[in-house]
């Protein structure tokens, strides 16, 4: 998917590139489930926000779970205004590519979004996810409230101490509240449901997540 080398560093916000005010143009529909990709959103909706490594894969991930009722990949966690995918490749935005998802919480919880998440992915390769190499390829879970923060951080460490238990290494994972998430290009938005032979690294580590 990605022919760049690609710095295993953050920037500084006065390294940062520039960016832009123009918005991403984005489909109107999501191509699966036929929903809004833009908000606002039906009342009673609630948005997360993942970095698993390589945002498609991650995007179809949560649109198969029930409850959900939108997704959309992007970028986060950096500097750049509204940057574009090549620029996200240099290293040089600060920015994660993420799966934005809009869900039902009557229907899908977010510890039932989390328990995907940590299952789904190897949450402790640092800048990296399989092949793919790169600060935009960081694990993360970017929090929209003070009770999705606290879930969050409790549940990387229960998923810690089943690490621990199988001796697999320390989770990379950054936990954090949201910054502003801006759309990928349209061609990646359900890339793989347009593409259903494309690349997918995405790949968990074979151990489940703890029980409550």
């Amino acid at each position: 998917m990605h022919a760049f080398q690609k710095s295993l560093t953050l920037p500084q916000p006065e390294q940062a590139l520039p960016g832009r005010s123009a918005v991403m143009p984005v489909p109107s529909q999501h191509f699966v489930l036929g929903h809004t990709l833009l908000p606002p959103f039906p009342e009673l909706m609630e948005r997360a926000v993942f970095g698993l490594g390589c945002f498609w894969g991650a995007e179809k991930l949560f649109w198969q779970l029930p409850g959900v009722y939108s997704t959309a990949v992007g970028y986060s966690a950096g500097y750049t205004a509204n940057p574009t995918y090549d620029e996200v490749c240099t290293g040089k935005t600060g920015h994660n590519e993420v799966v934005l998802v809009i869900y039902h919480p009557r229907q899908v919880t977010y510890s039932d979004l989390l328990t995907h998440f940590w299952e789904s992915h190897d949450p402790t390769q640092g800048m990296r996810q399989g092949n793919d190499t790169g600060t935009q390829y960081r694990s993360a879970i970017y929090t929209h409230s003070e009770m999705q923060l606290m879930q969050a951080q409790e549940s990387l460490q229960r998923y810690q101490q089943a690490l621990n238990a199988a001796h697999f290494n320390a989770i990379t994972t950054e936990v954090c509240p949201a910054k502003d998430f801006y759309y990928a290009e349209e061609y990646h938005q359900q890339y793989l449901a347009k593409n259903p032979q494309g690349y997918c690294g995405l790949g968990g580590i074979g151990l489940a997540f703890p029980a409550e």
